[in-house]
């Protein structure tokens, strides 16, 4: 009877009655049946007790030293699949697509949706008005965090996508590793990345191609060589050596014309060094003044 009943319902969402618990299974009250949910298809942020009502995926069924079993999940990503096309009616009626889902659960799931009619915006239709779509099912997952994205066939559109609302610097892909590598600034790192990583690791699930993100540090790198460029010609004009020279430009004596207008003692405390070295460096750079060809 179990097996003739749910044969065909594997993929379906049921709904039932928490009636006990075997070790960390759920057993699940269905009406005529009783359904289990083992361990490993929980959700670790989810408490269940006797009595709660909840809603699950049937996952399979399965012949059990008892005989047939009903296995259940509210884990498993399909959960999730299932949840969107019993709320939003285009998925339903396949106006609009979802192309992929990844899932760490009770924690995060990215969906990308995709429509073939250019007039349906498939991520406004998720989203329902005011939001009250999406809210309902986030609420169904007891307030797991849920992304919905437009799918796109180009990899690097969809990873900037995904990776929202991160401000990207620049993304580019090698093809032959299969890696994507994305440059945000320092202060969109931790967003990217997600916490624990997360928010990158459901990307390369999503997308199938490994997702690096760092930190973009062109502009520093430019900065670092431009400050380097004038250290080694004020160390060249003025007889110092290049670490004299370095600290000078940190203290922002980075030009012969700012360290001319500097006193001898202003020198001294850049170099951390004593008076006689500042007056000589200064005499150096007024020494130029009088002499341009030097």
């Amino acid at each position: 009877m179990i097996y003739d009943e749910f044969k065909d319902r594997a993929g379906e969402i049921v709904t039932g009655t928490v009636r006990r618990f075997e070790r960390s299974d759920v057993i699940v009250d269905l009406g005529k049946f009783e359904g289990v949910m083992p361990s490993r298809e929980r959700v670790l942020t989810e408490e269940y007790n006797v009595g709660d009502r909840l809603r699950a995926y049937v996952v399979a069924v399965e012949s059990g030293n008892r005989g047939p079993e009903i296995i259940l999940s509210r884990s498993h990503p399909n959960f999730v699949r299932r949840l969107f096309e019993l709320e939003v009616s285009e998925i339903a009626d396949r106006t609009v697509e979802l192309k992929v889902l990844a899932r760490e659960a009770g924690f995060r799931t990215k969906v990308a949706v995709h429509s073939a009619d250019p007039k349906v915006d498939p991520v406004g239709a998720c989203v329902g008005m005011r939001g009250a779509r999406v809210k309902n099912i986030v609420r169904e997952l007891n307030n797991e965090k849920v992304d919905i994205i437009r799918w796109d066939a180009d990899p690097l559109k969809f990873v900037s996508a995904a990776l929202k609302p991160a401000n990207i610097k620049s993304i580019t892909a090698d093809e032959a590793k299969k890696i994507i590598q994305v440059l945000v600034p320092k202060e969109d790192l931790s967003v990217a990345i997600g916490r624990k990583g997360q928010n990158a690791r459901l990307t390369a699930k999503m997308c199938g191609w490994e997702v690096d993100i760092q930190e973009d540090k062109r502009e520093e790198k430019a900065l670092k060589h431009k400050t380097d460029e004038a250290a080694h010609s004020l160390a060249e004009i003025l007889g110092i050596s290049e670490e004299e020279a370095l600290k000078l430009t940190a203290s922002g004596m980075n030009s012969i014309e700012v360290i001319q207008l500097a006193g001898a003692d202003d020198i001294a405390e850049a170099l951390g060094s004593d008076m006689e070295t500042g007056q000589r460096i200064l005499a150096a750079a007024q020494a130029t003044q009088k002499n341009p060809a030097a």
